[in-house]
C-alpha cells in the first residue's frame, strides 16, 4: 500500500514539473535565437535600407542612377538623381554628376540607416590626356592614394555606368605623370572595400 502511494507521489510530481515547463516555454513565446536582442528602443528602420517612400521623395527630377556608399563596413548601393544638362554623351560630365553625389554628405535618413561616404569633398574629374588609355577618367589626386574606402565607391558606382565603364572596367589616373590603372568593382570590393580594389588586366596606359 506504501508503495503504490509513493509511485503515485512520484507520478504526481513529475507531472506537475512537465506541466511547469510548458507553461514557461508557452509563456516565452518566442524561438531563441543566436542573434542578439536590443532591449532598447525599437530602431526607426533597418540598418542600411531605405523605406520606398524615402527613395521616392529624392528622386524628383533629373536622370535616376545608383552610387555606393558605405554601410556595417561594406558597399551598398543607394539612389539618386542627377543633372548632366544635355549632353548626355559627355562622360566628364556623367562622371563629375556621380562624384559629386559620392562626395556629399548623406541625408539625415540615410545616416540614422547607417550609410557614410569616405569620398573627400575636393575631388574633381577630368578627361584622359594624349596617349592615355582608351575610357580614362584623370581625378584630381591620385587615385592609389584616396583612402580604399573612397576609391572603391568611386570605382563601383562607375562601374555601373555603360557610359564610364562599357566593358566593366574603370580606368582612373591622378594628375601626375603616372599611367592610368584599370580598375574592377568585384563581390569582395563591395564587401570589403577598406581593402585595395581589384586591379584589371592590362592596367598600364
Amino acid at each position: 500500500m506504501m508503495g503504490s502511494n509513493r509511485r503515485a507521489h512520484r507520478s504526481a510530481v513529475a507531472l506537475a514539473g512537465a506541466m511547469i515547463t510548458a507553461v514557461l516555454a508557452a509563456g516565452c513565446g518566442i524561438r531563441t535565437t543566436s542573434v542578439p536582442v536590443d532591449a532598447g528602443a525599437a530602431p526607426s528602420q533597418v540598418p542600411c535600407s531605405m523605406s520606398a517612400e524615402d527613395v521616392t521623395t529624392q528622386a524628383l527630377q533629373g536622370i535616376p542612377v545608383q552610387i555606393y556608399l558605405v554601410c556595417s563596413s561594406q558597399l551598398v548601393t543607394v539612389d539618386r538623381t542627377v543633372q548632366v544638362g544635355d549632353t548626355k554623351s559627355d562622360r566628364v560630365r556623367i562622371a563629375q554628376a556621380l562624384l559629386d553625389e559620392l562626395e556629399q554628405k548623406p541625408p539625415a535618413d540615410e545616416r540614422q540607416a547607417g550609410f557614410s561616404t569616405a569620398v573627400p569633398a575636393t575631388l574633381q574629374i577630368s578627361a584622359a590626356r594624349r596617349g592615355d588609355r582608351q575610357g580614362t577618367l584623370r581625378l584630381s589626386e591620385q587615385p592609389e592614394d584616396l583612402p580604399s574606402e573612397a576609391l572603391a565607391q568611386i570605382v563601383c558606382t562607375y562601374a555601373e555606368s555603360e557610359s564610364l565603364a562599357p566593358d566593366g572596367t574603370v580606368v582612373l589616373g591622378g594628375p601626375g605623370n603616372y599611367a592610368p590603372r584599370g580598375y574592377l568593382c568585384t563581390s569582395e570590393t563591395k564587401a570589403r572595400p577598406k581593402a585595395a580594389p581589384t586591379l584589371g588586366a592590362g592596367t598600364g596606359a
